[in-house]
C-alpha cells in the first residue's frame, strides 16, 4: 500500500484537530500532545511522569474524549486486585453457569491513574492486554477491543507506598514523556480566566477513523538507510559504557512506527533520520537501565540518549522518499 496525496493530507488533518482539540484544555503543551497521539496511532501504550498539579490527568481524559468510544478510568491504589482490572468469572445460581463479568480494561482508551502505587501482582495484570490486545481470565481469551490504549501516569516524587515499574512493563510502553509545568504565558491565559476550562471535549473522531489513520501511517515509506539509523542507534544504546542493558528489539520497531506516524502528521508520505531524532529520546529512554556508578555520577537515560544521536552518523543525505 501507497500512502496516496489525499490520504496524507487527510491524516495530517485529522491529527492536527485532535491535537488542537486537546490543547482548549491543555494549554501551551502542544509538543507533548503531539507526542501522546503519536503514541495513540502507531497503536502503542504512553507513560506520563510529571510532578502533581501538571495535567497528566487532564490530557489522558482530553485524549480519552477526542476519540468518540468508550474510555475508562483505573484509579491504581494498593489494595486493587488483578481482577478488578480485568474482570472475574461469577457464579449465576438461578442458570446454574459461570458468567464473565468484564472489567474497565474492555475499553477503547483507559487511564490507568498513579500507575505505580498499585503492586506488582496488579500491575501484571495489564501485560497481555498491553502487548497483545487480549485479556485471559480462567482460560478463557478475550480481545480488549481495536483501537486499544493504555495511558499510565505516575508521580516521580512521592516514593512512598508505590512500587516500581518493572522493565518488562516500561517496555510495553512505546514512550514515556512530561508536561512540565506552563510557560508565563499560559499561566498568566489560565490565572486571567480567558480560556474556558471544558470538562467535556467533543469527540473530533470516531475509532474506525483512528483505525484507517494507524493503517496510513503502517504504509509510510522508509528508506533502508533510515531502517540501518534506526538499527545503530539501538546497537548504540547495547554498547554503551553507562548502560547496563539497552533497547529491546521491541523498543527499536516502537521507535520505528512512531517515526511513521510522526511523518504522516506533518504531511509527509515518507521517513526522514529526523523523525527518528524527534522521537528518539521519549521511544527509547525509558527502556534503559544505566550502570548504577552512571546514575550515581547523575548520568541519565535521555542524556546517554542525546550524545548516542551525536555520535552516530546518520544516514547520508541522500533521496529519503
Amino acid at each position: 500500500m501507497t500512502v496516496t496525496p489525499e490520504q496524507s493530507a487527510w491524516f495530517s488533518g485529522m491529527f492536527t484537530a485532535m491535537v488542537d482539540n486537546v490543547e482548549q484544555v491543555v494549554l501551551g503543551k502542544c509538543h507533548a500532545i503531539e507526542l501522546a497521539f503519536t503514541a495513540m496511532v502507531s497503536e502503542g501504550h504512553l507513560l506520563l511522569e510529571d510532578f502533581p498539579g501538571t495535567g497528566k490527568t487532564s490530557l489522558a481524559r482530553a485524549m480519552s474524549q477526542t476519540v468518540q468510544g468508550v474510555s475508562t478510568r483505573i484509579q491504581f491504589t494498593p489494595d486493587l486486585l488483578p481482577g478488578d482490572v480485568t474482570g472475574i468469572t461469577v457464579y449465576d445460581q438461578k442458570s446454574g453457569t459461570f458468567e464473565f463479568h468484564s472489567g474497565p480494561i474492555f475499553a477503547n482508551v483507559v487511564l490507568a491513574d498513579e500507575i505505580n502505587r498499585a503492586s506488582p501482582k496488579t500491575q501484571s495484570a495489564l501485560l497481555e492486554a498491553m502487548e497483545e490486545g487480549n485479556v485471559t481470565v480462567d482460560g478463557v481469551t478475550r480481545s480488549t477491543g481495536v483501537p486499544f490504549l493504555v495511558i499510565a501516569t505516575q508521580n516521580p516524587i512521592e516514593q512512598a507506598g508505590t512500587y516500581r515499574l518493572p522493565e518488562a512493563q516500561l517496555d510495553r510502553f512505546m514512550m514515556k514523556t512530561s508536561l512540565g509545568y506552563p510557560d508565563l504565558a499560559a499561566t498568566i491565559r489560565i490565572l486571567e480566566g480567558t480560556s474556558e476550562v471544558r470538562h467535556e471535549l467533543a469527540p473530533v473522531l470516531t475509532p474506525q477513523a483512528l483505525v484507517e489513520m494507524s493503517a496510513i501511517a503502517r504504509a509510510v515509506f522508509v528508506n533502508p538507510l533510515v531502517y540501518d539509523y534506526v538499527g545503530r542507534l539501538v546497537e548504540a544504546t547495547r554498547s554503551a559504557r553507562q548502560v547496563r542493558m539497552g533497547v529491546s528489539v521491541r523498543g527499536a520497531r516502537s521507535l520505528m512506527k512512531a517515526a511513521k506516524t510522526w511523518a504522516a502528521a506533518h504531511g509527509r508520505a515518507y521517513v526522514t533520520p529526523d523523525d527518528v531524532k524527534a522521537l528518539a529520546e521519549q521511544v527509547l529512554a525509558h527502556r534503559m537501565v544505566l550502570d548504577p556508578e552512571a546514575e550515581f555520577d547523575g548520568v541519565t537515560a535521555g542524556a546517554v540518549i542525546g550524545q548516542i544521536l551525536l555520535d552516530t552518523v546518520p544516514p547520508s543525505r541522500s533521496d529519503m522518499a
